[in-house]
């Protein structure tokens, strides 16, 4: 799309994240004629969060069935399959397997299995330790749970075909980058490239959901509070130990799913992440910080509550992010003869993890309307797997909107 600006469109999407993409490509599918302004404020799209992720399509076997998370896992990693088969966009369907590697994780693999079957997971099964030897010779294991429709895409690659369809399907619609939203005023958005109009406001701003929601006079009961999350990557070496997509048994007590072994769609193998506070919502080193960032994540009552109740679990994850014989460790758990020579460090993202005062996770979606304008607030993993279907209800309360 060109970046020529036209201020005056039927619909603007704030966030040219793969939710605010998706949203976008589905509204105008839904409206051929109408104007669509995709408002970003970095200079190319998927610069956070939809590029900085593991690049893995969910199965849904993790989520609180029929939960928002579970439905629009399932439904959105169908649609996503579809699309980026029809669109030749890259992927593969490896598989997944889940190890414990002790007698209390094949307790919480039982309990991982069952929601699996709750949330309509197509073809788990289990392995004992000789079947995991098949599908994964160097990793060891008690027990494990295969997941067949689980994969691997780049998300960017997605983000670029739903922009590529858009102007397609209507070349008066514009993907507009290094156009920062500053506020909201009814049906006027400034921005750093000046003001637009649009009947219809949706806003899918990520790490700064919260605050975009606040300029908007949106009363919310969370804050985001950002979690960095380090990755390791496989030396040519070593990149034979691993076929397919190999994840621990996750504590359930946290919405992050533990170190594992990714085979990335560029044919390189990830380990990571970790899970550790960020000082910047943006950070993408581990002494990365912000000021501002900082002071409203540790003024705000719900963070110091978090970590009150969990600060064991954190300063394991922040020795862990400051010492690769630790991380190493940890990755040994699952492959006993991964080395310190095997791994080293590539890259680093921030998820936006929204807290409630109270210090609890908020683990489900969560989209809020106000003032004739969407905001979602919050949208962890699998968003990207689900980014269809997340986009399916935001037109759908787009559609019904008040103008």
């Amino acid at each position: 799309m060109k970046n020529t600006i036209n201020n005056n469109y039927d619909f603007i999407i704030i966030g040219g994240g793969i939710v605010g993409l998706a949203t976008a490509y589905k509204l105008q599918l839904n409206h051929p004629y109408k104007s669509i302004a995709i408002l970003e404020k970095e200079a190319s799209i998927g610069m956070h969060q939809t590029g900085r992720n593991s690049g893995v399509i969910h199965s849904g076997i993790y989520y609180k069935p029929n939960s928002h998370k579970a439905k629009n896992c399932k439904n959105g990693r169908e649609q996503l399959v579809e699309f980026v088969q029809k669109n030749d966009v890259p992927c593969d369907i490896c598989g997944k397997i889940i190890v414990a590697t002790t007698l209390s994780e094949v307790d919480g693999l039982e309990n991982i299995y069952q929601r699996g079957i709750k949330n309509g997971t197509p073809g788990i099964c289990y392995l004992n330790s000789a079947e995991i030897k098949e599908k994964e010779p160097y990793v060891n294991g008690l027990k494990a749970i295969w997941v067949p429709t689980a994969g691997i895409i780049d998300y960017v690659s997605v983000c670029h075909k739903f922009v590529e369809l858009i102007s397609v399907i209507n070349p008066k619609s514009k993907l507009i980058v290094s156009c920062e939203f500053k506020r909201v005023e009814e049906n006027q958005i400034q921005t750093l490239q000046g003001i637009f109009y649009a009947d219809k406001i949706v806003f899918c701003t990520g790490l700064h959901s919260d605050r975009t929601a606040k300029r908007d006079a949106v009363k919310i009961d969370m804050q985001i509070v950002g979690f960095r999350g380090d990755y390791y990557e496989l030396a040519d070496k070593a990149k034979h130990k691993i076929n397919n997509l190999v994840y621990p048994v996750p504590d359930t007590h946290f919405p992050f799913l533990g170190v594992h072994f990714t085979p990335m769609i560029n044919g390189s193998v990830e380990c990571g992440p970790n899970a550790v506070f960020s000082f910047k919502r943006e950070g993408y080193n581990t002494t990365s910080f912000n000021l501002k960032d900082t002071f409203h994540a540790l003024t705000y009552k719900g963070t110091w509550k978090l970590f009150a109740r969990h600060w064991r679990k954190a300063i394991d994850e922040y020795k862990r992010a400051f010492s690769k014989r630790l991380f190493v460790k940890e990755l040994q758990k699952l492959i006993p003869s991964i080395s310190m020579d095997d791994v080293k460090p590539v890259r680093a993202g921030v998820r936006a993890q929204a807290i409630d005062n109270n210090g609890n996770l908020v683990d489900d979606f969560k989209i809020e309307e106000k003032n004739g304008h969407i905001h979602v607030l919050n949208a962890p993993s699998p968003a990207a797997t689900s980014c269809m279907a997340i986009a399916d209800e935001i037109v759908n309360r787009v559609e019904n909107l008040k103008t």
